[in-house]
This record gives C-alpha cells, structure tokens and sequence, in this order.
C-alpha cells in the first residue's frame, strides 16, 4: 500500500522522508498527533512494519529520557499502523486486547524511536503481533499484543 485514506486515518507518501508513508490520525487534538507528533511508517517485508517518530520535549520523563507512557503510546499506536499498511483494516475497526511489554533501556532524546511491529498470525478476529522499540542499536523495548477485529470494514 502506498498511500491510502480509510476514512479517519490516512497514509501518504511522505514529502520529506523517502520511502516512507505519514500516517495521520484524525483531528489535531487526537492523542497520537498532539502528544507523539508526526508519524511515520514503512513496511519492511510481508508481514513487518517499522514505526518511527521524532522524540520532542514533550515524550521526556524527569531523568530527561522518553517517557515509559510515551513508549507504550507509540506501541499501541504501532499496532494499528501495521494493521492497517498489512490489510488495509481501518484502526477505528480493532481494539487491543492484550499487550505484554519489557522495559530494556531507556529511550533517548535526540534520536529518532522505531518500533518493529510483526504480525505473527491473524484470524477471522484477531491479529497476534510481537515487536521491539529501538533506537538505532539500542533495544529500548520487547512486546507482544493481540488486537480484535470489530467487523465493521474489511
């Protein structure tokens, strides 16, 4: 898929990053656009997608480092990136049901923060997935969630 709207959330090439798509959601007071910031993704094989945003001021903890919530934020918002670039599934449509993660280092400020997302295995319901955050050679998280397909699009 190389750019694409499902209705509420869109992707499209990005201008500025080649070979990568911007992933919007709705409405700029949506949590994923005025806390994370800008989005962007690419798929990187059948079944993988990579998840990338640019930390600014407001994802730092105390200690000056990404934020643990932060971090969860970008995986959730991972999952639906990926569901969506893999099937076209609008992330309206599917709610996480479990997600599993370790805390392995912090996330720096000055770097951009990957998450990895795979999809292990979909059914007519649910979709498994597992991933890392990382930031270049660091591995900043490992996680593993399963996301519920309402129904609703296809």
């Amino acid at each position: 898929m190389t750019g694409s709207s499902t209705g509420r959330f869109t992707l499209a090439p990005s201008p500025i990053h080649d070979g990568w798509l911007d992933f919007h959601a709705p409405g700029e007071a949506a949590y994923n656009r005025a806390v994370l910031g800008p989005t962007r993704l690419r798929g990187e094989g059948p079944a993988t997608v990579r998840v990338r945003i640019e930390p600014g001021p407001q994802l730092a903890n105390s200690s000056g480092v990404v934020h643990g919530g932060a971090l969860l934020g970008l995986i959730d918002l991972s999952l639906f990136g990926a569901l969506m670039l893999l099937t076209g599934r609008d992330p309206t449509d599917a709610i996480t049901l479990d997600l599993t993660n370790q805390f392995i280092a912090p996330g720096a400020m000055d770097r951009p923060i990957d998450a990895v997302v795979e999809r292990l295995r979909e059914t007519g319901r649910l979709v498994f997935l597992r991933g890392v955050v990382e930031q270049e050679d660091t591995l900043v998280c490992a996680f593993q969630a399963t996301v519920r397909k309402l129904g609703r699009s296809a």
